[in-house]
């Protein structure tokens, strides 16, 4: 590629997963090194566990539950911290109190998008950051308007949106048309809305699949890669 080629990336992820977190980090990476081409990225919803109810549960209870017992749960989180601190996350996972609910989460990240995918992308960032590394509850709405502020989000609206139902159905939307589309676990990076990259894929095989999608649609040829 010699001229600057822009490529569409839409993430699908949720803020309490902790692989989308990692994959957060590893795309980073990767947009650095294909720096022959300008990047678009959304984030998209999707729920691990959209049964929770709004007030959450107690994390570790939940988790037990999930994992059977303590030992494959600290092996869990284990192998989560390693793979964190190589991509430069402080996982605090013990700091956790309460699995949330994310619709919310998802909901303000929507709005976020609508103020600019700079905007988005800083939310999103900074969701991962309170709910892994500082234990915040991501379901709490306080907390919400909280993270909207430091993004430089227009408080009012999300204020007033909040507590009402608006986007709630266009988001459970979105999550039904990417299980359509065949996602059924996350992250999952859907590239120029035709090619999808599953999991936290370190960052080389994303610059690589990046340069390859790049330099086809760079010369119009996108559709032979299909």
């Amino acid at each position: 590629m010699t001229d600057k080629t822009t490529i569409d990336i839409d993430v699908v992820s949720d803020v309490v997963c902790p692989w989308c977190f990692i994959g957060q980090k590893r795309l980073d990476r990767a947009m650095a090194i294909v720096d022959e081409a300008d990047f678009a990225v959304r984030w998209r919803p999707f729920q691990l566990d959209p049964s929770i109810p709004p007030e959450g549960y107690d994390r570790k209870s939940y988790m037990l539950a999930k994992f059977g017992d303590e030992a494959r749960l600290r092996q869990v989180h284990d192998t989560v911290r390693e793979a964190g601190s190589a991509e430069g996350i402080a996982f605090d996972l013990d700091r956790i109190e309460v699995s949330p609910n994310t619709l919310d989460a998802h909901r303000l990240i929507r709005w976020a998008g609508s103020a600019g995918l700079e905007v988005q992308n800083i939310l999103v960032r900074r969701l991962f950051k309170l709910y892994f590394e500082e234990g915040r509850n991501v379901g709490d709405r306080d907390m919400l308007i909280e993270a909207a502020r430091d993004s430089g989000m227009d408080i009012a609206v999300v204020e007033t949106l909040l507590p009402t139902d608006s986007d709630k159905e266009a988001v459970r939307e979105e999550i039904a048309t990417a299980a359509q589309m065949g996602v059924r676990g996350v992250p999952c990076f859907l590239i120029e809305g035709k090619f999808a990259v599953m999991g936290a894929q370190d960052a080389e095989t994303l610059a690589d699949a990046f340069r390859q999608i790049g330099t086809a649609k760079a010369r119009g040829e996108l559709e032979k890669l299909v």
